[in-house]
């Protein structure tokens, strides 16, 4: 249903997406520590959706297709508005680079999946390069305003943003070559079933 818990908790993550954007560009430290507070907020909504979903057996077709966009909105776009104020900047902007790109190009390669009904399981290093990922946006977020009480905040965040970068490559690497035989494969031996029939393996279905 459009209106169960698990799927509130989709659109209330979309929600906060230009909230945290809009805190960080007004760039006080009071307005730092708000983004960082509905951040971790937005976190948590990722977790309990999926998990509510599947505990109440309130899986959607809707939540499937927004589960995921949701959180790739929420890493994007504070991503770019830390990009703008500087927090993130000079060669650091290649580990932020990285990381959009791989959401892109692995998001293109599952939907081209989930059409020839192939599952490309998430990794246990996938799991724990997005855990990293979020953390570091986290201490990103938190930046000047955190430095003024932990000296080294910014840095932190930087160094991690960097590490998610790494295991960001590894784990894009990854799924290209579970994919890859697919990809390379004649259109002619495709079974392409119904888009309505497909299954992406990290949804809800």
């Amino acid at each position: 249903m459009p209106t169960n818990l698990p799927n509130l908790l989709t659109y209330a993550r979309i929600v906060m997406v230009p909230l945290v954007v809009a805190c960080v560009i007004y760039d006080g430290d009071w307005a730092r520590w708000i983004a960082l507070g509905i951040f971790v907020v937005a976190a948590i909504t990722d977790f309990f959706d999926g998990y509510l979903a599947r505990a109440w057996a309130q899986q959607s077709n809707l939540g499937r297709m927004l589960d995921p966009i949701a959180d790739k909105l929420l890493v994007a776009a504070v991503l770019l508005a830390l990009t703008r104020v500087g927090t993130i900047a000079g060669f650091s902007l290649w580990a932020a680079l990285v990381i959009l790109c791989r959401e892109i190009l692995v998001s293109g390669l599952r939907e081209f999946l989930a059409e020839l009904r192939v599952s490309v399981p998430v990794s246990q290093l996938a799991k724990w390069k997005t855990t990293i990922q979020m953390i570091a946006l986290a201490f990103l977020l938190a930046g000047p305003a955190g430095d003024k009480i932990i000296v080294g905040v910014t840095e932190v965040g930087i160094v991690l943003l960097w590490a998610a970068a790494i295991l960001t490559l590894y784990t894009g690497y990854d799924y290209f070559r579970a994919g890859i035989q697919h990809l390379t494969s004649p259109v002619t031996e495709r079974q392409v079933p119904p888009a309505a029939s497909a299954v992406k393996p990290d949804g809800r279905t």
